[in-house]
């Protein structure tokens, strides 16, 4: 999903705004889907062929079959990755949307039904996770009728055109630049891996059985779609504004290139804090009523702080990856596995399962260090200038303080019941965003032209000026 949703897309669409003419983007088109294709295929029997040995190294045989199911989605990777790169390097974020939005709907939609035929007709846990795995092979088919006019009156167009780069050269870029992107928009699926193979068998050597392993273990997963959730705003600046960064680089307009490089990282990390904060702040209840209680509230908070710090690497990352610079985002994707996987069991062991979420944080903050070290000249000081972090923080703790009050005056009035906590939230929730946003315009934390950039930032800013306030 990930490969389909943020990472060759994001890859394509750099090459395609690379190409000078229609005619060129489409015979490259043409040439990424045919290498795509056959990676799925290798990737889809590889699934297919060592599902047993992949689900024995996981500790449960028996996810053999959501393993078998899984395969299915890299079918449809092709199809998906070129048809919303294609579009997304022509500046055009309207077709990827409606897929993206279609695709976890129908995805969420066949969970759920799973879910209820796992009520009623008493399925064990492995046949309900096998139909909801295929949640995401659905949701990809419908998702993919958001490119059919694509695939069926352009796709074709033009079918002696040629480009420059010949397919050999398209593979090592694929293998390098495009890996590299997918592996980075991957990070915490990545992260998450390193869980499956180690937090259970961790508990284990603990002192647990194998149930209640099992059974701490999907708790804590809990967090991962929550990080996913507070990724989804904060990283998609990274790849709506990476084809604007090669663009500026062709032209060799550096000034323009910076100043894009700064908006990216100015808004990504403010709206993935905003989003960060607010999940921590909120996580009992949120915990809560998407699962039925609040245990391992602290811990899946302390995972969420993981939003702020993938934010940041993306949004580096890209950056970096405009300006073909590899070497340093390689070693800081090792370095963040091998640091979690290093930590991970050992923390387990002392500090339970919370230690699966420190190895997280430190794994993510190991890897942020070795970019940021490893800068060129063009982008460094991005962060530290017009003392934007001070901003930050002074906007984030009016934040805290504001929704923090009014969430421990509504405990007065509200339990941990779902519907009483589904109210806490809709009264919390918007007290957050006004006074994330209010404190953001009073400490000046974004720009004019900043906050232009900003989905809705137009109208916010003529919202402003019938008040009579400014930026």
């Amino acid at each position: 999903m990930t490969f389909a949703l943020s990472g060759f897309p994001v890859f394509i669409s750099k090459l395609i705004a690379e190409q000078p003419s229609e005619e060129e983007k489409l015979a490259l088109s043409r040439q990424m889907f045919a290498i795509l294709m056959v990676f799925s295929l290798v990737i889809f029997l590889g699934l297919r062929f060592f599902k047993h040995l992949i689900a024995q190294a996981m500790g449960d045989p028996a996810l053999e079959i959501l393993i078998a199911n899984v395969a299915w989605m890299f079918l449809l990777m092709p199809f998906l990755a070129v048809g919303r790169g294609y579009y997304q390097g022509k500046f055009n974020m309207v077709p990827t949307a409606i897929s993206q939005v279609s695709e976890q709907l129908v995805r969420v939609l066949v969970i759920l039904l799973a879910a209820l035929l796992f009520v009623q007709r008493q399925w064990s846990v492995y046949q309900m996770g096998a139909y909801a795995m295929l949640g995401a092979t659905i949701g990809g088919l419908v998702a993919g009728l958001s490119f059919g006019r694509f695939y069926l009156r352009d796709f074709f167009k033009y079918p002696g055109a040629k480009i420059k780069l010949n397919a050999q050269t398209l593979v090592k870029r694929l293998a390098s630049e495009g890996v590299i992107i997918c592996l980075f928009a991957s990070l915490m699926v990545l992260l998450q891996l390193v869980d499956s193979f180690t937090v259970k068998q961790a508990l284990q050597a603990g002192g647990m059985f194998d149930e209640m392993a099992k059974e701490v273990k999907g708790t804590y997963d809990r967090a991962q779609p929550l990080v996913q959730l507070g990724l989804v705003v904060a990283v998609s600046f990274s790849s709506t504004l990476l084809p604007a960064l090669t663009k500026s680089l062709q032209a060799k307009r550096m000034i323009e290139f910076r100043w894009t490089a700064k908006a990216l990282l100015r808004i990504s990390l403010g709206i993935g804090t905003a989003a960060t904060v607010g999940l921590m702040l909120l996580m009992p209840q949120i915990n809560t009523l998407l699962f039925g209680d609040a245990n391992q509230s602290k811990t899946i908070a302390v995972y969420v702080f993981s939003v702020v710090l993938v934010t940041v690497i993306s949004a580096y990352n890209s950056i970096l990856q405009s300006l073909n610079q590899y070497r340093s985002t390689v070693v800081a994707l090792i370095v963040a596995i091998f640091v979690k996987w290093l930590l991970n069991s050992y923390l387990i062991l002392r500090l339970g399962i919370m230690g699966a979420s420190v190895a997280t944080i430190l794994g993510l903050a190991a890897g942020l260090v070795v970019i940021m070290l490893a800068l060129p000249v063009e982008v460094t000081g991005l962060l530290t200038e017009n003392n934007y972090l001070i901003k930050l923080a002074l906007t984030t703790l009016t934040m805290i303080i504001t929704t923090g009050c009014w969430i421990w005056c509504l405990n007065y009035f509200f339990n941990l019941t779902r519907l009483a906590v589904l109210i806490e939230l809709l009264l919390a929730v918007p007290v957050g965003v006004v006074s994330f946003v209010l404190a953001a315009v009073a400490f000046k934390l974004f720009t004019l032209r900043e906050w232009l950039v900003i989905p809705g930032g137009r109208k916010f800013i003529r919202l402003l000026s019938k008040i009579n306030l400014s930026l």
